[in-house]
């Protein structure tokens, strides 16, 4: 059970509230200088440490352990006392074991604070969101190698003010490096201190593709399966709204109904000014429309090119049409249900 604990000196373990109170010490012998290195087994005095290990049972494990003060015995070092530290199990200023720390850490890593603190809670190792936050900040973060394929796309810190650009290897989509800003001087001064990258998968923005041209002549550009899916789509979509007169004449559009009659209104109020000799922008304030409204309908040989018709989108009545509908019916009756409806119109519409 305290296997962990192994270069200890168990004295007592008591069962206290709940709590497994583990009494230790260390085993004594000589201890390198933190300053000089110089083994010493002078003691200058003890004091406590208490720290958290891995629960057992279900219950928290408490670890008070006796630990020495002891003297460099080599004159003019900078360090004339030094706490004893035990590696692998005592770190220096924690307050839990190493094997505790690990475990806490792997569960903030992929839970984060508030859910991270609550596993850990339940498991016996009562934690706070905020501990939680603190162990996840005090991981290490593992040493990313320069990729052959490297990403780079920008994301929003404060959406419309602040932007950074964030760097991953497309091959495994680990991520590399964060920089600030998105400017092609930034990544121009990464690229050039970390050479070794052949591939660039970037989006179409002109900054990163400038950077690259600088910094690495000789690598080669390409763009990621999202940007380009992304790009089609936006060239297909503004192919098609260039050519939004030519559908609208493919069909016969409704020429009545109140949109159909503003439609035309606004149709012949535009095209009265503008042939009046009257600017876009002025229409626009004049009939206070968008700038952009009023070009489609400056654009628009007719006012039946402007009318199309409307598109039914499903809703979550759909399922219940029919039983609203029912309701509205004369000859619906609250406890004969809807099957009677349907026998009275038969009976109506065939009375033999």
């Amino acid at each position: 059970m305290f296997s962990g604990l192994s270069s200890l000196v168990i004295e007592d373990v008591a069962d206290q509230d709940g709590v497994i109170v583990v009494r230790a010490r260390t085993a004594g012998g000589t201890v390198p200088c933190p300053q000089c290195g110089t083994p010493t087994g002078r003691v200058h005095g003890y004091f406590g440490r208490t720290l958290a290990d891995v629960p057992a049972d279900g219950r928290p494990v408490v670890v008070r352990v006796r630990v020495r003060r002891l003297r460099c015995p080599v004159l003019g070092c900078g360090v004339q006392t030094f706490r004893e530290q035990v590696p692998g199990v005592l770190d220096r200023y924690q307050r839990r074991t190493t094997r505790l720390a690990g475990q806490a850490g792997e569960a903030v890593r992929r839970l984060a604070g508030r859910a991270g603190a609550g596993l850990l809670t339940h498991l016996g190792v009562p934690v706070s969101r905020h501990t939680a936050l603190r162990i996840l900040l005090n991981i290490p973060l593992p040493e990313a190698g320069i990729p052959r394929v490297l990403g780079i796309d920008d994301f929003a810190l404060r959406r419309s003010h602040e932007y950074a650009t964030v760097l991953v290897n497309a091959a495994t989509g680990q991520r590399v490096d964060v920089l600030p800003g998105r400017t092609a001087d930034v990544v121009e001064a990464w690229l050039r201190e970390h050479p070794g990258v052949q591939v660039v998968c970037r989006d179409g923005s002109g900054a990163y593709g400038e950077a690259v041209r600088r910094a690495l002549p000789g690598a080669v550009q390409s763009g990621d399966r999202w940007h380009l899916w992304h790009g089609l789509a936006e060239a297909v979509l503004k192919e098609v709204a260039a050519h939004s007169s030519c559908w609208a004449a493919a069909g016969p559009p409704p020429k009545d109904g109140m949109h159909a009659q503003t439609t035309a209104e606004r149709w012949r109020q535009v095209h009265d000014l503008v042939d009046k000799g009257t600017g876009l922008l002025e229409c626009s304030r004049r009939l206070n429309l968008s700038l952009n409204t009023v070009k489609r309908y400056a654009r628009a040989a007719e006012p039946e090119r402007m009318i199309r018709a409307p598109r039914y989108r499903p809703t979550l009545v759909d399922p219940y049409r029919h039983h609203l509908r029912a309701l509205h019916s004369p000859f619906y009756h609250p406890h004969q249900g809807n099957r009677d409806i349907f026998c009275r119109k038969h009976l109506e519409t065939n009375p033999g």
